[in-house]
């Protein structure tokens, strides 16, 4: 059960700070699996497919700007009491006009990708079976009757699985093509090969980059993480979730270098990709690795499902309490967010509306002749939201609405106000590159 505000395992008093402790993690355990989806390993093996090694430099580098967007969400929940969505409201009408446009848009788009890709590796393991159809709109139900009927604590323990599968089976497998170690340590040495620049920048800002990340936040709140208190805990918890999507990154990298790069195999662009990879492992290793490999994609697929029901859930249903609630200004609704509020949130008619949303218009996609290109345009909606997001924090947590003590230094202001550069430029890159 999760701790609340008022009492600890330890019997700690509320207002005393928590000691960072592995047994506390979660979170972000599950805002790293529902973050890291098909398309983002696709990127990754492309890029380590192109330019071999050259780029570990922007795998590490983009873990240090997750960390550091992750923490500043997370942050402003625990010192001020407030959601995320509650300090977007107090900035003006206009964040409140962007939200309701994107989410609502977001969410059709989403819904489709992520049945086409929990389906695409099952139709791959079982091909005289049901069709991709079939298998998309199965895993979009399962992901709704689970988040339906399950609270925050059985769901973060699905995750932890899921997230554990996807852990195991991508560094086996970049441990059996075997690793440059040379090469490897040589490409933490920032360079730009001809160009690599825009694979740079989606390295940096692409992995684990997207709304689950302004969802932490609310899984925090959910988790009974509440106040100031649980600050270190949370700050551990945040680290231990980027410094494993930077395994996973890394180790796509070495599979895409060590299998792709050499042998100048290309992969379809999109979650096609990994179908692509499973079908060069199993000529390079065997069956057993490719059916393997495949159970991993399965599980970053369907993670990012029912992370992304739950969260975005918890989000709308904030969205929609205080959209109703008079203008927030500076004032609390809550006086401390917490277990007992995110309860109440999943049990509310806007959070199971929006899973509604999610799952069942999304399906009318799925008839059209290449569902995969619905990727391509989430990727471009999600680079919208990211620049929306680090400006914000950035804005949030340098003014009054914050408590001084906990507002931005130096160094979460250099790192916030480059994460915003950094994703408005992708942004603009991605919209040039629509075929308008």
């Amino acid at each position: 059960m999760a701790e609340t505000s008022a009492t600890t395992g330890t019997g700690e008093p509320a207002s005393r700070p928590r000691q960072s402790s592995w047994k506390y993690i979660g979170p972000g355990i599950v805002v790293a699996a529902t973050g890291v989806g098909a398309g983002d390993l696709v990127a990754t093996l492309i890029a380590g497919s192109k330019f071999g090694y050259t780029l570990m430099w922007a795998a590490v580098i983009g873990c240090v700007v997750k960390i550091s967007l992750a923490e500043a969400a997370g942050r402003w929940h625990l010192a001020t009491g407030r959601t995320l969505f509650d300090g977007w409201r107090s900035l003006g009408p206009w964040t409140t006009v962007y939200f309701a446009v994107y989410v609502v848009l977001w969410g059709f788009i989403y819904g489709a990708t992520a049945m086409s890709s929990s389906a695409l590796p099952i139709v791959a393991l079982f091909p005289d079976g049901p069709g991709l159809k079939f298998w998309a709109i199965v895993t979009g139900l399962i992901g709704l009757a689970f988040v339906w009927f399950n609270r925050y604590a059985v769901f973060e323990k699905v995750m932890t699985v899921l997230i554990g599968i996807m852990f195991v089976v991508v560094v086996y497998v970049a441990a059996r093509v075997v690793p440059d170690l040379g090469a490897s340590f040589a490409g933490l040495l920032p360079v730009l090969p001809d160009g690599s620049l825009l694979y740079t920048l989606g390295l940096i800002g692409g992995v684990g980059g997207t709304i689950t990340m302004a969802a932490y936040g609310y899984w925090v709140n959910a988790k009974g993480w509440n106040n100031s208190s649980w600050m270190k805990v949370m700050r551990l918890d945040n680290r231990v979730a980027y410094i494993t999507t930077g395994i996973f990154v890394v180790a796509m990298l070495i599979v895409g270098a060590e299998l792709l790069h050499a042998s100048q195999i290309a992969l379809t662009k999109g979650d096609r990709g990994l179908i692509d990879l499973g079908k060069v492992l199993e000529d390079r290793f065997g069956a057993g690795t490719a059916k393997l490999f495949l159970v991993g994609f399965f599980a970053t697929s369907f993670s990012s499902l029912i992370g992304v029901w739950h969260g975005v859930s918890l989000m709308f249903a904030d969205f929609v309490e205080r959209f109703r609630a008079p203008a927030a200004g500076g004032a609390k609704t809550e006086e401390h967010e917490g277990a007992d509020v995110a309860e109440r949130r999943q049990r509310s008619l806007p959070f199971r509306a929006y899973l509604l949303w999610l799952t069942f218009p999304p399906m009318t996609l799925l008839w059209l002749d290449e569902p995969f290109g619905l990727v391509i345009a989430y990727g471009v909606l999600g680079a919208f939201f990211m620049p929306f997001l680090a400006l914000t924090l950035l804005w949030l947590l340098n003014s009054s609405r914050t408590p001084v003590e906990w507002r931005n230094g130096w160094l979460s202001n250099g790192m916030l106000f480059l994460a915003g550069l950094l994703f408005v430029v992708l942004c603009v890159q991605q919209v040039r590159e629509l075929p308008w």
